[in-house]
């Protein structure tokens, strides 16, 4: 009979293992990507429905006019509403533009719109202090 050499056998076996948890590790990618694309493409369906943008604009006019509202009663300060006017109006501007100018400048214009009003609800609570 002769010796086989164990060290040579463990070393194919390490090998078939690696191997196999590639294999397993590109099954999961592949799954993974499968599922997130499909689960991104339906959430940016969703998400970037003009009705969530429209909803969202009127929930904001409607908070804005409440919050900005009991702040002038409280305060008499008008800088906050005029930053909070100003917000709204480039938010509003961004839903008419979004259809001529595209996603770029319907994006800039509605972020710089929303930090423009979060600005101005910032001033109108802290005045409230």
């Amino acid at each position: 009979m002769m010796a086989r050499d164990l060290s040579n056998d463990s070393k194919i076996g390490r090998l078939d293992r690696v191997a196999m948890w590639l294999s397993a590790a590109c099954v999961v990618h592949c799954l993974a990507t499968a599922i997130l694309v499909a689960a991104l493409s339906t959430a940016g369906g969703v998400l970037g429905s003009p009705v969530i943008h429209e909803t969202g604009l009127v929930l904001a006019i409607a908070l804005g006019c409440v919050a900005f509202g009991r702040g002038i009663v409280a305060h008499r300060r008008v800088l906050p509403i005029v930053l909070g006017a100003t917000g709204l109006s480039l938010m509003m501007a961004a839903l008419f533009v979004a259809h001529a100018g595209g996603h770029l400048v319907e994006s800039a214009l509605t972020i710089v719109g929303v930090a423009v009003l979060a600005a101005g609800h910032a001033l109108n609570r802290h005045t409230h202090r």
